[in-house]
């Protein structure tokens, strides 16, 4: 599945056109590496987004092409959350 389309049936993000600008931004790592909406997310990536001031880091758990507003949250597991370093050094 794609990053951009996962990132939106995940809910993750509310619309698929803001995941796709999203990654053409260079906000959206899958393993490691900046992702292209196009990219391929698969179970068992990890795929972190930046978040205005803050990197979220989530396991692909499941892949599904469309999902119930309740069920989306079973796609992913938060690996972690993050504040972005200040460039002032001043993180608060």
């Amino acid at each position: 599945m794609r990053v951009d389309k996962f990132l939106k049936v995940s809910r993750l993000i509310k619309r698929r056109t803001v995941a796709k600008d999203v990654s053409e931004q260079g906000r959206v790592l899958i393993n490691g590496r900046e992702a292209k909406p196009s990219a391929s997310v698969k179970v068992g990536d990890e795929i972190t987004v930046q978040f205005g001031q803050k990197l979220v880091t989530v396991r692909v758990e499941r892949i599904a092409d469309t999902t119930r507003k309740d069920e989306a949250a079973g796609m992913y597991t938060v690996v972690k959350e993050e504040p972005l370093p200040r460039e002032d050094g001043f993180n608060f």
